[in-house]
Order: C-alpha cells, then sequence, then structure tokens
C-alpha cells in the first residue's frame, strides 16, 4: 500500500484520470476502425491520444492503448456470438499500467519513484505480510489502483523458475459445491459455513433488490464488493490446503469443468443451477496451479464424466450407485463409500489411465473408465475385495 502525502494523492488521482481518458479515446478509435490488433491501434491513436493528453508520458500513453486493445479482443470475441448485445468497451477508473520506464522500485528502502503528470514522484509504501517472501525479487509492471481513498500499487515480480520433483504420486481431486473439495489421500477441505454466508448473503441481495431506494443500490454496491472479496478468499484458502495436502512432486488431478454450465442438466431458476452459475471453479483452478509449483507439484485435469457414478473398486458404472448426494453403494460389488472421496479415487483412476501405468507400475488400459485395482484394494473391506477377486476371475 502506498503512502503518499495530500499533495501526492491529488497528483495520483490527476494521474489516473488522464489515463483513464486515454484508455478510453483507444477504444473508441479501434472500436470505430473494428481494430483490435495492439500495433494497428497504435499507428492509429497513438498521437491522437498524446495530443489531447500531453501531460502523460510516452510510456503511459503506449499503455493505455495496450489496454485498450485488449479490451476490444474481448469484446469482438464476445460479439461474434449472435445471441448477445455488445456495447462499446468504457472505463470510469482504469488502473495506469507502470512498467521499467516508468516506475522504479527500491525495496531497501520501501520506496518507488513513479511518473505522474508532473514528473515522479517518489512515495513510501507498505508490503503486506502475507506478500513479504516476494519482496526483492526483480519488478516486472505494476498496476496503481486507488481503493476508498487508499493508494495500492500492485506489482508483477519475477520469480524463478520453481524445480518440479519426480515423483510417481498422484493425488485425486473432487472438487464441489457442498463440500468444497474432497481428496483422494483421504482429506475433506473447506469448510460447510462457506455455502451458508453465500446463502444468507444472496437472500440479502434479494431483498434489497426488491427494495429498489438509493438506499438499497449503495448497500447492494457495497456487497457486491464483500462477495466478490470473500470468495476470492474461501479459494485462496481451499487452493492452500489442497497443495498442502500432498506431498512436493506430487500430481494433483482435477476435473476439466470447461463448459459445465452449459454441459450440465440442472434445472434452470433452482438453488443449485444458481449456486454452479456462480461457482468460481476457474479462479479455484488458477490458485490451485501457481500454489502448486511453488510447492514443485504439477497440476492435471482429466474428463469429469461419470466421475460421480463409478464405482472406484470394481469400476461398474451406474446412475442408481449414488444412494444420496454423500453416499455410493455400487450395484454391482456392494462397495460402500463417501460419494465425494470415491469421485476422487475415479479422478487419480483416470489419470493413471491416461498414463497407462498403476500405482504400483503395471500396465493399464488406456480407457478412461479403468480401475486402478492396486490403489483401491487396500481400502476395501474384507469382503469387498473377496468379491472383487470373484468378478475378476470371471472377467
Amino acid at each position: 500500500m502506498l503512502e503518499p502525502t495530500d499533495t501526492q494523492a491529488a497528483l495520483l488521482s490527476d494521474t489516473s484520470t488522464a489515463f483513464t481518458s486515454a484508455f478510453n479515446q483507444a477504444v473508441d478509435i479501434g472500436w470505430k476502425a473494428d481494430v483490435s490488433n495492439a500495433t494497428k491501434l497504435h499507428y492509429l491513436a497513438y498521437y491522437p491520444v498524446k495530443a489531447q493528453h500531453s501531460t502523460l508520458v510516452s510510456d503511459l500513453i503506449n499503455q493505455a492503448r495496450v489496454k485498450a486493445a485488449e479490451a476490444l479482443r474481448s469484446a469482438f470475441a464476445l460479439r461474434k456470438d449472435a445471441t448477445r448485445t455488445v456495447s462499446q468497451p468504457q472505463s470510469t477508473a482504469c488502473p495506469p499500467r507502470y512498467n521499467k520506464n516508468t516506475y522504479r522500485v527500491d525495496w531497501a528502502s520501501r520506496t518507488v519513484r513513479l511518473s505522474t503528470t508532473e514528473g515522479r514522484q517518489t512515495l513510501r509504501f507498505r508490503v503486506p505480510a502475507y506478500a513479504e517472501k516476494y519482496a526483492g525479487f526483480p519488478t516486472d509492471t505494476a498496476d496503481l489502483l486507488c481503493k476508498r481513498g487508499r493508494w495500492y500499487l500492485h506489482i508483477v515480480v519475477t520469480l524463478p523458475t520453481p524445480l518440479i520433483l519426480t515423483s510417481d504420486a498422484i493425488m485425486g481431486v473432487d472438487l464441489g459445491l457442498v463440500q468444497p473439495a474432497v481428496t483422494s489421500t483421504p482429506a475433506f477441505l473447506g469448510e460447510r459455513r462457506w455455502k451458508a454466508i453465500e446463502g444468507k448473503r444472496f437472500t440479502l441481495k434479494r431483498q434489497l433488490q426488491r427494495k429498489g431506494t438509493p438506499s438499497a443500490k449503495r448497500h447492494l454496491r457495497h456487497l457486491r464488493g464483500k462477495q466478490a472479496r470473500f470468495r476470492r478468499d474461501c479459494d485462496h484458502v481451499l487452493s492452500k490446503r489442497i497443495v498442502e495436502a500432498c506431498a512436493p512432486g506430487t500430481t494433483i488431478v482435477i476435473e476439466n469443468l470447461t463448459d459445465i454450465r452449459t454441459r450440465s442438466k440442472i434445472r434452470r431458476k433452482t438453488e443449485t443451477s444458481r449456486r454452479v452459475h456462480s461457482w468460481s471453479f476457474a479462479q479455484v483452478r488458477s490458485f490451485l496451479t501457481y500454489k502448486a509449483e511453488e510447492r514443485g507439484c504439477m497440476v492435471a485435469a482429466v474428463d469429469p464424466r461419470h466421475t460421480s457414478q463409478q464405482c472406484s473398486a470394481c469400476g461398474h458404472t451406474a446412475r442408481n450407485n449414488r444412494r444420496s448426494r454423500g453416499r455410493l453403494v455400487c450395484r454391482q460389488c456392494g462397495f460402500e463409500l463417501h460419494a465425494d472421496l470415491n469421485a476422487a479415487r475415479n479422478i487419480a483412476a483416470k489419470y493413471h489411465a491416461s498414463l497407462g501405468t498403476s500405482g504400483a507400475g503395471a500396465s493399464l488400459s488406456t480407457g478412461a473408465s479403468s480401475p486402478v485395482w492396486s490403489v483401491v484394494r487396500q481400502h476395501v473391506s474384507p469382503e469387498v475385495r473377496d468379491k472383487l477377486s470373484a468378478l475378476a476371475d470371471s472377467r
């Protein structure tokens, strides 16, 4: 967090306002010319934008153009969908982006020199405790933001390439709405109170929307930011616990949930449908990926089909194997297990099968539904183990 004087805070505000105006002008030029390529937009927009924003240094003008190109590419991609109405991107507060030419950090003195509309300014800053481990590394770009009257500089640092340890260990992870995460080790991660908190906030949001007064609308804006911060914090906590549940070098396997909102056959206007559409699984995966890299682990994804219906002991797949949301009882071998833990083992089994090797090093079929016998036998009762042996002999 930056600690500017009143005069410096005013300069930061002027710089942010000018940068936002330059961004909107570059977007307007690119939108009218149907151009989203950053280089082509530079030739079209640089001199007109520079003429109207002479107080901004050239590098900040270029960064505004780069951000404009990014926004235009996203808008043009959405415009290809005939069912959507896409308007020209516009920002009321576009964070200025700095690079090596427009700012310099001195980690020892905890100061930073930033380009503003009136030359460079030296400002003091504080590093949060959770980010202290990144202090001192080489810097890349940085974004200047103002939240509730406080100024922040989000600095990107370059870390050494993480060492990925070689290991045959594989841990399947089943991500869910009721139980946030279950690993095949096994471990049940996350907290049920997260769902209750989100449910209460959703109810409050509906009540405020029905009320519709200016006070209710202000409360809604506050609630929207609070909910986004809460969900982001939960995703950080969950991904950290998943990584801590495995040894360095482990391959963490999750389901590929891309397009789950369009693939799922959930009835509309139900609580489950609402939770699926607000589920931040992509954010969890991105957090999990970089946290796993820091620990020397790798993240992989498998096809999610039938992981919740397949018996992890014998491989029998049937919808009626699920007796309830949290309980699986195999119709063929009688194996019984928590449904999410069973799914986590199936996820690990699918990844094993895709490699063609089992945990004991034996060859496996590459079929996605092949069970990993050496992995699951140690988790079942003697009665179920006898049934599995009989099934194997019959095959």
